[in-house]
C-alpha cells in the first residue's frame, strides 16, 4: 500500500510539473530577427529574443539536421560570437555546454535576448547560403530553439539587404517582411528565399502557388507554369485533397545543381540553368517537382512513426525511407506521364532503367533495402570508393518495389485498384484519423487490405531481403514482358571506373564480381599499360579489345611502385532490360495497361 501510495504521489508530483511548464510555455513569445548586413561576407546576423520564461538559466540549440535530409550535418560548426542581454541590455553569463547548445544564465529576467552569426556559404538544398546576390535560409541551420520552449508560438522579421525587395516563404505573413509561426517545427520548415528574384504564381486545387525563381534559365516561364500546374493537379488528383491554403517553390537555377528538399507547405528545387532546354532535362525538371510536391502527403503527413516529432539533437531511425522516398520516386515519373509530358515508350524506358540500375548495382544482393533506409544516417550521405558494392539506394529501389505493389494490387483486383488507394487509405487512417506515423507491418496491412492478397513473401523476400524479383511475373499484368537485350552476347566484363588527372589514369572504383575485382585491381591504382601498351585517353578501346577467357597483364603503379597483374577476363553479367509487349493480350491486360500509362485520361 505504501508503494502504491509513492507511485501515486510521484505522478501526481509529475503531471504538475508538466502542466507547469506547459503553462511556462504558453505565457513566453518568441521573437527572432534576421539580417544581413553584409551578404558578401556570408554572415547571417540572427537575435533570438524569449520573454516571460523567467529561468534561472536557458538553453539555446541550434539542430544537428534538416528533416527530410538523414544525415547528422553538425550545423553549429558555423555559429560565431553568441552573447546574450536582458530587457535593459545587460550582458547575461553564457556559456556552451555541447557541440550545439549554449546556456544562459538568465536568473529569471524577464526578457533573454541572444545574438549570434550564421556563416552560410554551401549553396545546397539543405543547408544555408548568402553572398551578393541573394540569401537562402533553411531554418534548422540558423534559427536556435529555447529548450523547453520548442512549442511557443512567435514572430519572425527579416530584414532584407538595403536594395533587396523579396522575401519568398511558406511563413504566413503578418505585415511587411514579419511572419508567424505556431512553435519551432514551423519555423524551422519554412525555407525562406531573399533577395530580388522573380516571383510567378499559378493556382491548383483553388490554392495559390507562388514560385520563386532565383538565378538565369533558359525557360518560358509562361510555359513552365501552366506545366508546373498540370503536375500538381495530378498530384492531388492520386490522394484527393490538397491540406494547405497556399503552397511555395523555391527554384534555384545554377551552374551546376539538382536535388530537392520538402517542407510542410512548401519546396527547395534546385537544377541547372541551362536544363530546361531539352526533353530530357525539361522533364527531368518536372519529375523533381512532382517528387517533391508529392511529399506533401507522403512523409510531411503520411509518415514513417520515427519522423516526428522531431529530435533535432540526433537521428531518428526508421526502416520505412523506402516507402517515403522509394513510393515517392515511382510516382514523381508516373505524374509527369499522367500528365502527358512523357510518351508511353518514353516512361516504360524510365521503369525499365530503374530496373537495370537496381539490378546492376552489386550492394543489390547485400544490402535490403529496409537495411538502406535504416543506415541513411551513416551511409547513403557518405558514399566511399566500397557504396557500390555494399549498399542499394531506397530511393531507385523502393521505386521499383513501387511498381511490383502497383502490379500485384492491379492484377488481384482485375485492374480496378492500384497503389493509389493504398496511399489514399494509410493517408486518411494515419494522418486525418489517428494523427500519427506507421510502422511497416501497417503499411503492409493496408496493402493486403487493398489487394486481398498475403504479401509476408513480398516483406520476407524483397523488402527484408535481397532476392532478386521474378520480374516478369509482376509485369505480365500489363501484358509485358522484360527481356535482357544483353542476353546471349558474350561481351567481356571490365568493371573498373577510372578518371584522368594530370596525364595518370587513376582508378576511382571497382565493381563487385567483375574481371577488375576478380583480378585484384584497388582504387587509386594508376593503370600504366595493358598487354605491354601504355594507356592515356584511349583506355576505354583498349578495354573494348578484352575478349572472354583471356588474362589481361596490367601494369599499373600502385604507392608509387610498378607492377603487374594477370587479370583473367570474365563475362559480363550486367543485364540491359527492355519492355517488350505480350503478343495477343487478353481484355484484362489491355485494361491493367491502359490504366497504368494513363492512356485513357489523355
Amino acid at each position: 500500500m505504501l508503494k502504491q501510495t509513492q507511485f501515486k504521489l510521484a505522478l501526481l508530483l509529475f503531471l504538475f510539473l508538466s502542466l507547469r511548464g506547459a503553462a511556462t510555455a504558453l505565457a513566453a513569445e518568441l521573437k527572432y530577427t534576421l539580417t544581413m548586413p553584409a551578404p558578401h561576407t556570408h554572415y547571417f546576423e540572427v537575435e533570438a529574443e524569449l520573454s516571460g520564461a523567467k529561468k534561472n538559466h536557458i538553453d539555446f540549440t541550434l539542430p544537428v539536421w534538416a528533416p527530410g535530409s538523414y544525415l547528422v550535418r553538425e550545423f553549429a560548426k558555423n555559429i560565431e560570437g553568441f552573447e546574450a542581454t536582458d530587457q535593459s541590455g545587460k550582458t547575461l553569463r553564457s556559456e556552451k555546454i555541447d557541440k550545439n547548445t549554449w546556456r544562459v544564465y538568465s536568473n529569471k529576467a524577464d526578457l533573454v535576448r541572444a545574438k549570434y552569426s550564421v556563416y552560410a556559404y554551401e549553396m545546397s538544398v539543405r543547408t544555408s547560403f548568402l553572398d551578393a546576390s541573394h540569401g537562402y535560409v533553411n531554418g534548422t541551420s540558423v534559427f536556435m530553439y529555447p529548450e523547453e520552449f520548442q512549442n511557443t508560438a512567435g514572430t519572425l522579421v527579416v530584414k532584407p539587404y538595403a536594395g533587396w525587395s523579396k522575401v519568398s516563404t511558406g511563413l504566413k505573413s503578418t505585415g511587411g517582411f514579419s511572419y508567424a509561426f505556431p512553435n519551432y517545427d514551423i519555423l524551422a520548415d519554412s525555407p525562406l528565399e531573399i533577395g530580388n528574384h522573380e516571383v510567378y504564381t499559378f493556382t491548383t486545387a483553388g490554392v495559390p502557388h507562388d514560385v520563386a525563381v532565383y538565378g538565369e534559365g533558359n525557360f518560358d516561364p509562361k510555359r513552365l507554369m501552366e506545366d508546373m500546374q498540370k503536375v500538381t493537379q495530378e498530384a492531388v488528383a492520386i490522394i484527393g485533397e490538397l491540406p494547405v491554403d497556399r503552397y511555395v517553390f523555391i527554384i534555384h537555377n545554377l551552374n551546376k545543381g539538382g536535388g530537392g528538399l520538402e517542407h510542410l507547405n512548401s519546396t527547395t528545387l534546385q537544377t541547372s540553368r541551362w536544363n530546361y532546354g531539352t526533353d530530357s532535362g525539361y522533364n527531368g525538371f518536372l519529375a523533381l517537382v512532382a517528387h517533391e510536391y508529392f511529399h506533401l502527403w507522403n512523409v510531411k503527413r503520411l509518415r514513417p512513426l520515427p519522423l516526428g516529432p522531431f529530435n533535432y539533437n540526433q537521428e531518428s531511425y526508421t526502416d520505412l525511407l523506402w516507402v517515403s522516398e522509394g513510393i515517392t520516386s515511382y510516382y514523381d515519373d508516373l505524374i509527369v506521364r499522367r500528365a502527358g509530358y512523357t510518351s508511353p515508350q518514353r516512361y516504360l524506358d524510365v521503369v525499365s532503367g530503374s530496373i537495370n540500375s537496381v539490378e546492376n548495382t552489386p550492394g543489390n544482393k547485400v544490402q535490403a533495402v529496409a537495411e538502406a533506409s535504416f543506415d541513411a544516417w551513416i551511409k547513403y550521405y557518405r558514399r566511399t570508393e566500397n557504396s557500390n558494392n555494399a549498399e542499394v539506394s531506397y530511393y531507385t529501389k523502393g521505386g521499383v518495389l513501387g511498381h511490383l505493389l502497383n502490379m500485384e494490387i492491379m492484377e488481384a483486383t482485375k485492374g480496378d485498384k492500384s497503389l493509389d488507394d493504398v496511399m489514399r487509405y494509410m493517408y486518411n487512417r494515419y494522418y486525418k484519423k489517428l494523427g500519427r506515423g506507421f510502422e511497416e507491418a501497417e503499411f503492409k496491412e493496408a496493402l493486403e487490405k487493398v489487394s486481398g492478397r498475403n504479401m509476408d513473401a513480398f516483406f520476407k523476400d524483397f523488402v527484408n531481403g535481397t532476392k532478386t524479383p521474378d520480374y516478369n511475373s509482376y509485369f505480365d499484368a500489363a501484358g509485358l514482358r522484360l527481356v535482357n537485350v544483353n542476353d546471349g552476347i558474350n561481351a567481356a566484363s571490365w568493371g573498373a571506373s577510372t578518371a584522368v588527372s594530370d596525364g595518370k589514369v587513376l582508378v576511382r572504383g571497382v565493381n563487385r564480381g567483375s574481371s577488375a575485382y576478380e583480378g585484384g585491381l584497388n582504387v587509386n591504382d594508376e593503370i600504366v599499360a595493358i598487354n605491354g601498351y601504355r594507356v592515356g585517353n584511349d583506355l576505354d578501346s583498349y578495354v573494348s579489345s578484352l575478349r572472354v577467357g583471356e588474362t589481361a597483364e596490367v601494369t599499373l603503379a600502385r604507392e608509387g611502385k610498378l607492377q603487374t597483374l594477370r587479370i583473367p577476363i570474365l563475362k559480363e553479367e550486367n543485364v540491359r532490360y527492355r519492355f517488350e509487349q505480350t503478343q495477343n493480350p487478353t481484355d484484362l491486360q489491355q485494361k491493367i495497361y491502359k490504366k497504368w500509362l494513363a492512356l485513357n485520361n489523355i
